[in-house]
């Protein structure tokens, strides 16, 4: 018996120390926010300053949420000449939440860019899409209705070039009967398309026209981006 007691006591603490193996690779670390919905707009329709002035909302954001250690840039395009694509400026990718979920692993998944993730899609939807602070926001069926999201672009991320304007003149219109914005549905709900990125233009580039159509002047920002 004296023996066992030696034996047992060399077991427990094996088995201890591998139940404590397992539960630490069982725990990763999470992954740090690179992406997240504006949590308030700019609040003043679709003149955001132009995209200097959406950026710095979005770096504002971000360095209340603890995330100002890196750069930040709004998912916006430009139309005219010297046009910036959204997809451009938003590095390469990974992008997790808030809460470390990720959202698209690439371009090519964030985008569709290649048949295969074109058909699995991005992973972007109302539970992952959330603010800085790392809440749903509202969407289809919520009151109020807050899903159209500010791009600008087309579906694969680029600028619009058919000579109409989406984008409430580069970002500085914010008035009524001025333009319209191009919005996406961040919960893939509604527009027949069901995209995140491009579904309809706004009515106008008014708070009250972003208002209007399901929205409330927010937009997509993205760490690491040029």
């Amino acid at each position: 018996m004296k023996y066992m007691r030696p034996a047992l006591a060399a077991l427990a603490l094996t088995v201890a120390f591998g139940s404590f193996l397992v539960l630490a690779q069982g725990q990763q670390p999470q992954q740090p926010m690179t992406f997240f919905l504006t949590s308030t707009s700019i609040g003043n329709g679709g003149n955001l300053s132009g995209l200097a002035g959406a950026d710095a909302h979005c770096q504002m954001l971000a360095t209340a949420a603890g995330r100002g250690d890196v750069t930040w840039r709004a998912y916006l395009s430009t139309q005219g000449p010297g046009a910036v694509n959204a997809r451009d400026r938003i590095g390469s990718g990974p992008w997790h939440n808030a809460n470390g979920a990720i959202v698209a692993m690439n371009h090519d998944e964030l985008h569709g860019d290649t048949i295969n993730p074109a058909r699995l899609g991005n992973r972007v939807n109302k539970n992952t899409a959330r603010n800085e602070k790392g809440e749903v926001v509202n969407g289809a069926g919520d009151m109020p209705n807050q899903h159209d999201i500010l791009t600008g672009s087309t579906a694969d991320g680029r600028a619009f070039t058919d000579g109409m304007d989406h984008t409430c003149s580069n970002w500085t219109a914010g008035t009524d009967g001025m333009g319209s914005a191009q919005v996406g549905h961040h919960d893939k709900i509604g527009g027949g398309s069901g995209s995140w990125n491009s579904v309809h233009a706004s009515r106008g580039c008014a708070q009250p026209n972003l208002v209007q159509t399901g929205g409330n002047g927010y937009f997509y920002c993205f760490a690491g981006g040029n």
